[in-house]
């Protein structure tokens, strides 16, 4: 039954009025990624150990890379290997031997893989091999076949791939625009559509039940004034979805035969970079986690207006596959914040996540940093990504232990009242014990005892007068339920009756 336009507008109209104050049911995945540190861990023995310390962290879920022209034959070749079939994944031409170990690994310890399929691809499979830039528009065909082979060797172990990775990005996808003089119109979302609905179709096929998601969208971007400037988020998916700038159907240039695509989910990393997970960013086309009304709002109205659509019916469901801040120390440029905001910060925006019914996962970029390199000055001076939870040497840092036990004191502005909410991994069913600590006093007392759901989430309401101190503890439990060392304790948060969340971290 098709529904009508009106009625069909109506519906999306009430999905984008403000942010949603019921939580999921409690079912958010719990997610990590670090290809580094993990997929790539020459040693067998450090990988298989890293895995069981996930596992016993309480994580859902793993995300990993099958990276083109990492697992394909002569990736500089500016032709495809005679003899190669790129659809075969026992062609052995093909080396899955890191991917292979990395998805046995996560299966084993009962965590879930989300499976990135992307490039860039080897230099045979580029629209212009003589740039010898991977980058540099991967023939849609080609990735297509590369696609069957990851879904048809994993498909008995993966059920949820993502296509492409930043595809907003130079560093993943050229070009992002194409320029005439000084206009510069995007370019990269309409080669990225052709390479997903390429990959979606042969993803189904080879593995009928997976999921197959879109998007993979780096939160931030620069002005369009070079061919591979850094496109922004929502521009990208305006231009995805072919649609201008006031959300209305364009149907010439690139747009010209338009054809939607279809996809079984959206993914997005919305770093905060420096910003708190409840700070806006102040662009418009940009979106981090307190922008969610904004990119709700374009997924929506685009949706609504033919420019995607989702296989699964409704409005789609968001998989945050990449989050995370960088600390400083060890990046001291422009982008680090203090090792108490990291751990702080992870806290809010796994509550932030929890919150909102439609989204599913938040997955951790990444476990450990990666090193410190300098390359000159200002912009430039630290490169690498150093949003671990532990320094590059191996060395915890605060949010490591805040983890797997998050905590968020959620208060109303005037209202004397709070959310205290928390989540306690590994395990099922935890009893917490909720304390409070008055100004003045060192003691702590109970406020109540409260079970945790399936996935170790609390929640409770509270009546709070500024400035008192939140915390939880509880007993950390064996395989079989008895006690297994002392009681722990959560982070200490102090009710702030004159702002929304915790003043400070104690």
């Amino acid at each position: 039954m098709r529904i009508p336009r009106l009625l069909a507008a109506t519906a999306f109209a009430v999905v984008l009025l403000g942010a949603p104050a019921a939580h999921a049911a409690g079912d958010l995945e719990v997610g990590i990624a670090d290809d580094a540190a993990f997929l790539k861990e020459p040693d067998p023995a450090r990988a298989a150990r890293l895995a069981a310390t996930w596992a016993d962290l309480g994580v859902d879920t793993v995300r990993l890379f099958a990276t083109w022209n990492e697992v394909s034959p002569q990736s500089t070749a500016r032709r495809v290997p005679a003899g190669f079939d790129p659809a075969n994944p026992d062609d052995p031409g093909y080396d899955w031997a890191l991917v292979d170990r990395a998805v046995d690994l996560v299966n084993a310890n009962g965590m879930r893989v989300v499976l990135t399929v992307s490039g860039p691809g080897p230099l045979w499979a580029s629209g212009a091999p003589a740039r010898a830039d991977r980058s540099y528009k991967p023939h849609p065909d080609l990735f297509a076949k590369f696609a069957r082979a990851v879904a048809l060797r994993y498909g008995a172990a993966v059920d949820r791939y993502l296509v492409w990775n930043e595809p907003n990005l130079p560093l993943w996808l050229k070009p992002q625009f194409s320029c005439v003089g000084r206009r510069c119109t995007p370019s990269s979302p309409h080669h990225y559509r052709r390479l997903f609905r390429a990959a979606y179709a042969a993803i189904h096929t080879a593995d009928p039940v997976a999921r197959v998601l879109f998007g993979v969208l780096a939160p931030r971007g620069s002005a369009p004034r070079s061919r591979n400037a850094n496109m922004r988020p929502l521009a990208f998916m305006r231009a995805l979805g072919c649609v201008d700038a006031r959300l209305r159907r364009t149907r010439s240039g690139p747009c010209t035969g338009f054809k939607p695509l279809t996809a079984d989910g959206f993914s997005y990393h919305p770093h905060g970079v420096t910003r708190a997970p409840d700070v806006p960013n102040p662009n418009p086309d940009e979106a981090s986690l307190a922008d969610l009304p904004r990119l709700l709002k374009v997924l929506d109205q685009v949706q609504l207006r033919g420019g995607w659509r989702n296989a699964r019916g409704g409005r789609f469901e968001l998989y945050f596959t990449e989050y995370g801040y960088q600390t400083s120390p060890p990046d001291r440029g422009r982008d680090g914040v203090s090792l108490a905001k990291q751990s702080r910060w992870l806290q809010q925006a796994a509550y932030l996540s929890w919150r909102h019914p439609r989204v599913k996962n938040l997955i951790q970029y990444e476990w450990r940093d990666e090193p410190l390199r300098s390359r000159g000055g200002a912009r430039q001076r630290y490169a690498g990504w150093q949003s671990g939870l532990n320094f590059a040497n191996g060395r915890a840092k605060p949010a490591l232990r805040t983890f797997a036990s998050p905590f968020w004191v959620d208060v109303r502005p005037g209202s004397g009242q709070a959310r205290l909410w928390g989540q306690v991994r590994p395990g099922t069913s935890h009893t917490v014990t909720v304390q409070r600590r008055r100004p003045g006093t060192k003691r702590w007392t109970t406020v109540r005892n409260v079970v945790t759901d399936g996935r170790g989430f609390w929640t409770l309401r509270q009546g709070v007068r500024s400035p008192t101190e939140y915390r939880f503890t509880w007993q950390p439990l064996d395989e079989y339920g008895g006690p297994a060392g002392p009681r722990r304790s959560s982070d200490a948060f102090r009710a702030d009756l004159l702002r929304r969340g915790p003043a400070r971290r104690n």
